[in-house]
């Protein structure tokens, strides 16, 4: 059997059952069934198959043995054609460059004449050509006259075709296998389109994911599977297609194959417009896949953290991920229509298990009292949802707790008393949440469950819908609201980000004051005995891979910034010398929420710009000036009741005949003079905050035409 020039040790490019073109080494000639063994290097491991030599030949024609006309042998001292690199997994278009024999003669010369000629009798004329003599002269010894095949050319005389070099005839050959290899890739794709629905939009991309899928050993998580506790918890909870996707016949990009596996099989397009797939693995402490109920979200997740709040600690479990992913069916309980059943939310689900807890009898000597609350974090401002929606203000007292002022917390001793306070709170957010959750994607929901013990706080458990990630891009809106709800949004999971780093590293400041939704969370941060859980929340269509991305990418960090609790020192209760300061040195007169916010920049350089940092200190300046003068307004205005009652005594006083003229001028006067005070004192203030409005646009402005990451 002629193996050509192949050799064990070489490079050949091959071509996949899939289509895929790439290079492999022949590591074993297979004489008998006139095949060669080949290996390549894809996704971390080897792969191999046997080829036929037919095969091989039709995508590598130089490795033929190819021999002139005249019975000559190629020339083993002469080099092989060069191969073109190609990557493994990505097929690109090859080209190759095509060198002559040794016994081949230039284009540009005489090549031909080393051929045989078929002679012809002397005395035959055809148009206008007459034969060579017999003898085979030439002529007269001129380089033209070699390349004429003994012909003498007369004028008005046509030439005889040329024979064909080699390397010509390769050419042809390599562009015969060419158009061959083409229509076999058209066969396929037709024979693809009559065994797949080609009424998808992207009918090829799925046949790419169901063939891959087809090669994975799926071992996803059960129930009998272990619990195993850590400071921080991250895992990923993927939905299954909703009606409108089913309609617009999106296909599935996301798979679960093992309990802690989530891949994401992103569509692509080369320059040449061939599609792929760049498929991207996650790891996380748990991944549930779209048949998964909440109630074993709820095992894995929460329910470990239960037990927390029993022991003197605090615990937070948040959901996270793009609006319309499933967060408030996790947390707040499953929707049927519009109708929601707070039953089955994790809300219900932990206080079920807070309530049997206080029955064992370790804890029913306790007297603890469980209290509950419910509110929402909007644009930087606190609402109570248990109190009409009240706005309540988050300040810090002389020993530096932070204190929600105004909030209800309302007394609970059952599960169904739970169950009606949560269907009160979402009732302020009716309107969003069946208008596609348009107002809890702008608005992060807070759900606690306190445990006092006679008045004083012994846990806290906070569960927390956050709002959508996805809003956080919208800093460039020309709509000022707008361009608000998406910088806290921004800035609240940059923080939460953060404060989760500080609490599994130990840092010895914690950047809480940098947003109010970690703010009103301090205690579950910096507190000797604090555990944390979060659910990111996938979309599985094609249409939100990008977001999909952004929060994988955003829990593969918090889970990166986890440390083993099993390490010597991390984890656990701290001892009172160990417990973590809670605030950094600062110059005099400098905003702590100011200095949190830059430190939160500086720490995530590759997602703030500083234009972004900017248009982030403008707006945090624009919300603290904006609470101020609605606090002074509403002073001044409680002060003007008072000028009016006063200035009404007066009036009532010039009524009398004989009243004190006197008294009523110095009076009137001194009235005047405070409301003159005041109201200069207001005007300034307003000024002052026109301003700030000006540099919070000013400072949009410059981040208008960057499109920034998500965090």
């Amino acid at each position: 059997m002629d193996f050509g020039r192949i050799n064990v040790g070489s490079y050949v490019e091959i071509q996949r059952s899939d289509g895929r073109v790439h290079q492999a080494m022949v590591t074993a000639l297979n004489e008998d069934s006139e095949s060669v063994t080949v290996e390549w290097f894809e996704n971390g491991e080897t792969k191999g198959k046997e080829i036929d030599l037919e095969s091989i030949f039709s995508l590598n024609p130089e490795l033929t043995s190819v021999s002139s006309d005249a019975g000559s042998e190629p020339d083993p001292e002469m080099p092989p054609p060069a191969t073109p690199s190609v990557k493994a997994g990505r097929p690109g278009k090859t080209r190759r460059t095509m060198i002559p024999l040794r016994n081949e003669v230039p284009v540009k010369e005489s090549r031909i004449s080393a051929l045989p000629v078929r002679r012809r009798p002397s005395t035959v004329m055809e148009q206008g050509v007459v034969s060579a003599p017999q003898n085979g002269n030439h002529g007269e010894g001129s380089p033209a006259g070699a390349g004429q095949l003994g012909k003498k050319e007369l004028p008005g005389q046509q030439q005889q075709p040329r024979r064909k070099s080699n390397c010509v005839k390769e050419v042809e050959k390599m562009r015969r296998n060419r158009e061959e290899r083409r229509a076999q890739h058209q066969e396929i794709r037709e024979k693809r389109a009559q065994d797949y629905d080609v009424s998808y939009p992207n009918w090829e991309f799925l046949v790419m994911i169901k063939e891959f899928r087809s090669s994975l050993d799926y071992q996803p998580l059960c129930l009998s599977d272990s619990i195993e506790e850590s400071r921080i918890c991250v895992c990923v909870r993927k939905r299954p297609l909703n009606k409108k996707e089913l309609g617009r016949k999106e296909i599935d990009v996301i798979t679960v194959p093992s309990k802690d596996i989530v891949m994401v099989h992103e569509p692509k397009l080369k320059v040449d417009l061939t599609k792929y797939l760049e498929n991207q693995t996650f790891r996380f402490d748990y991944a549930f896949d779209e048949t998964t109920t909440n109630e074993m979200v709820y095992r894995f997740t929460a329910r470990p953290l239960v037990e927390t709040i029993f022991e003197k600690g605090m615990a937070t479990c948040f959901a996270y991920g793009q609006t319309g992913s499933g967060k408030t069916h996790t947390m707040g309980g499953v929707f049927s229509g519009k109708t929601q059943d707070c039953a089955k939310g994790i809300y219900a689900l932990a206080a079920r298990d807070v309530f049997q807890f206080l029955k064992q009898p370790r804890y029913r000597q306790l007297n603890l009292q469980v209290n509950a609350t419910f509110f929402e974090i909007y644009s930087g401002k606190v609402f109570d949802l248990l109190n009409r929606k009240a706005k309540l203000r988050v300040l810090e007292d002389g020993r530096q707790q932070v204190q929600v002022v105004g909030l209800q917390e309302k007394e609970v001793s059952n599960v169904e008393e739970v169950l009606r306070l949560i269907e009160m709170g979402n009732n302020c957010r009716t309107s969003g949440q069946t208008s596609a959750n348009a107002q809890s994607s702008r608005s992060h929901a807070v759900f606690q469950l306190i445990l006092r013990r006679a008045g004083r706080m012994h846990g806290k458990f906070s569960l927390i819908d956050l709002a959508g990630n996805e809003r956080g891009a919208d800093t460039a809106s020309a709509d000022r609201q707008t361009r608000l709800e998406g910088a806290e949004i921004n800035k609240s999971l940059l923080a939460l980000k953060e404060c989760i780093r500080a609490l599994g590293q130990n840092k010895p400041h914690t950047p809480f004051r940098a947003s109010k939704l970690t703010q009103v969370l301090r205690d579950s941060f910096i507190g000797e005995n604090s555990r944390t859980c979060m659910i990111a929340m996938i979309s599985p269509g094609m249409s939100s891979c990008e977001h999909t991305l952004n929060t994988l990418r955003y829990a593969d960090r918090v889970k990166e910034l986890g440390v083993d609790p099993s390490v010597p020192g991390v984890g656990g209760a701290h001892s009172p010398g160990d417990a973590p300061s809670v605030s950094a040195p600062r110059s005099v007169g400098a905003s702590p929420g100011r200095d949190d916010l830059k430190i939160l920049c500086e720490q995530n350089e590759e997602e703030v710009s500083p234009q972004l940092f900017t248009f982030h200190e403008a707006v945090s300046h624009l919300v603290e000036m904006e609470e101020e003068l609605v606090e002074d307004h509403k002073a001044a205005f409680e002060e003007s009741i008072q000028w009016l009652e006063e200035e009404k005594t007066l009036l009532e006083m010039t009524e009398e005949v004989d009243y004190d003229v006197d008294a009523y001028a110095s009076q009137l006067e001194l009235i005047l003079t405070q409301k003159l005070e005041l109201f200069s004192t207001m005007q300034e203030k307003v000024k002052a905050f026109r301003a700030a409005l000006q540099d919070e646009e000013q400072a949009s402005r410059q981040i208008g035409g960057q499109r920034r990451p998500q965090a």
